[in-house]
């Protein structure tokens, strides 16, 4: 094994997940989800240390409802993900087969409902060593917990060390007396420095034990997506980010290599319209399959850092994104229904309305405001945008514009997005729509001012709506105020070839402050007491009875 830099980081680790006495020359089992990779993967380490007689069986367990075609979703993908991330997650898997054969190996890929054929599994290949990644997300917190008691009972040693973060949450919420800290500022006092700062991480192997017996278990090599089900005229246009371990270690040296752009990265001067070469590292699918270990990336962040006479600090450095992760991470960990506004106690309970009209119109980039709608087509089409733009696009569905709930964007995001996660996912959301973390609502972004003072010339916007390619840039983040001629002359009719604004921004924004100013009044109002469903449907009413009054307050009069 070549290490990086005594042990494996996150020690913590091993309290929460005890490991029990190794038998030499038993069979092990590494149980990937995340964590797609050869290096810093202690789960793999620890697995490759059975013996001179044990073999080890590397496994990712194909779950059909998030894998298979359905063809009822509004984008081509499963019922839980979009083809992009589908693909890019395959691309991962067959990176992560190619490496382990290179150390004497392989990926032994299986179907069905994961928690069953780890039980299949453990039984069929007489297993005495199961490793796995901890994951804080409900859903695998639950099959975890299901598979650690199957195995518990069977005399399985279980070894699940913290490996997808920097920190342990539980340590960061015990620190805090029990509840997680609800501001970065206050993460970053508890959290201080990562154990992994000064510890040698494991990145890669002379040579990996050999597969046992694989029985009858229907193994299979990693499935191409027209085995799954997909065919090559699914998507128009695929994202440009190839999935994998060595495309993200590959992306990460190109990132780190330039120092000055490193010191010198600032979050809020990135420039959204950026999409030949995006204003950011886009490692962030990477980090979310865990094809690029968190911990060694903030190790090369701090080697440069080193380097450099001055640097920017956090929230807005590089090491300061690489935080905001592990900030929801502990957030969402310790908040119960983190991922929905009912019975959620660090969200604010508002009133949203509710249009599957214009949800959709939002969603598939007919909103008649080419910035918005460029963002949501290069979504639908790479899976992927830069942050700024996300924000733009969330505080115009929420409470920038169209007034609707932060679930419902976060359900598309969830699916669309190559680099959806769970905590960071719903935390955003909340964050944008300001339901929780920020409450400046009165602050919003501007579908048209925003993007133009990054891209006057509308370039962004001309690739990804090509119907507006000969619009004039004057008119080109608000088409309908072209004359008719102008329009004419640069095929594009609005109205007819491309959507007029479903709603005007200014008053639309105003009467969105409005509401949730209302709202804002009945939570104070409520002091942290619960706000059950009578009291959103009486405020409900009585906005859009307001709505209604202030419409037809602004109609001119007849003479």
């Amino acid at each position: 094994m070549r290490r990086l830099s005594s042990s494996v980081c996150s020690p913590s680790s091993h309290r929460l997940n005890p490991v029990t006495t190794m038998s030499t020359g038993s069979n092990s089992l590494v149980w990937f989800r995340k964590g797609l990779r050869v290096h810093d993967n202690p789960a793999l380490e620890h697995a490759s240390k059975c013996g001179s007689s044990g073999s080890i069986y590397p496994v990712f367990v194909i779950d059909p409802h998030y894998m298979e075609p359905d063809p009822s979703s509004f984008s081509p993908g499963s019922s839980r993900a979009g083809v992009n991330r589908i693909r890019f997650l395959l691309e991962s898997l067959k990176d992560l087969d190619s490496s382990l054969k290179k150390l004497g190996s392989r990926l032994l890929v299986l179907r069905g409902e994961p928690g069953e054929v780890m039980l299949r599994c453990l039984q069929e290949w007489k297993v005495k060593r199961l490793c796995f990644e901890y994951d804080t997300d409900p859903y695998y917190q639950a099959l975890d917990f299901r598979v650690k008691e199957y195995a518990s009972s069977v005399g399985v040693e279980v070894f699940s060390p913290v490996s997808h973060t920097l920190f342990n949450p539980t340590d960061i919420i015990e620190k805090n007396g029990g509840k997680p800290p609800l501001s970065y500022q206050s993460f970053l006092k508890i959290a201080g420095e990562p154990s992994c700062a000064s510890s040698e991480l494991v990145m890669s192997y002379s040579s990996l034990p050999p597969v046992g017996d694989v029985g009858n278990l229907g193994v299979s090599e990693v499935p191409t997506l027209e085995e799954l089900g997909y065919s090559d005229d699914e998507q128009a246009e695929w994202t440009p980010f190839r999935g994998g371990e060595s495309e993200a270690l590959k992306r990460l040296n190109k990132s780190i290599s330039d120092k000055a752009w490193v010191a010198n990265f600032e979050k809020p001067k990135g420039d959204p319209s950026a999409f030949l070469k995006p204003a950011t590292t886009v490692l962030s699918p990477y980090l979310k399959f865990g094809c690029l270990s968190s911990r060694y990336f903030y190790q090369c962040l701090q080697r440069v850092y080193k380097d450099v006479k001055k640097r920017t600090s956090p929230p807005v450095s590089l090491l300061g994104q690489l935080l905001w992760r592990e900030f929801f991470y502990t957030t969402a960990f310790g908040t119960r229904n983190f991922d929905r506004m009912k019975g959620n106690p660090i969200c604010k309970q508002i009133p949203w309305k509710e249009d599957l009209d214009m949800l959709a119109a939002w969603r598939d980039g007919k909103t008649g405001y080419p910035w918005i709608d460029a963002i949501m087509v290069q979504l639908l089409k790479w899976g992927w945008m830069h942050h700024l733009a996300r924000h733009c696009v969330a505080c115009f569905l929420t409470r920038g514009d169209l007034f609707i709930h932060w679930e419902q964007g976060r359900d598309v995001f969830e699916r669309l997005l190559i680099d959806s996660d769970w905590a960071i996912n719903n935390g955003n959301w909340m964050w944008l729509s300001c339901s929780s973390f920020f409450y400046q609502y009165n602050r919003i972004y501007s579908p048209v001012s925003f993007g133009k003072k990054y891209d006057p010339d509308g370039k962004y916007i001309r690739h990804f709506l090509p119907v507006l390619k000969d619009m004039p840039k004057q008119y080109i983040y608000e088409p309908w105020t072209a004359p008719l001629s102008v329009q004419t002359k640069a095929k594009c009719i609005v109205g007819k070839d491309y959507p007029k604004p479903m709603v005007m921004h200014d008053a639309a924004s105003k009467e969105c402050k409005r509401k949730m100013g209302e709202a804002y009044a009945l939570n104070k109002k409520m002091n942290g007491g619960e706000i059950g469903d009578e009291d959103l449907r009486d405020l409900r009413r009585k906005l859009e009875k307001d709505e209604e009054s202030n419409i037809r307050n602004q109609r001119p009069k007849l003479n």
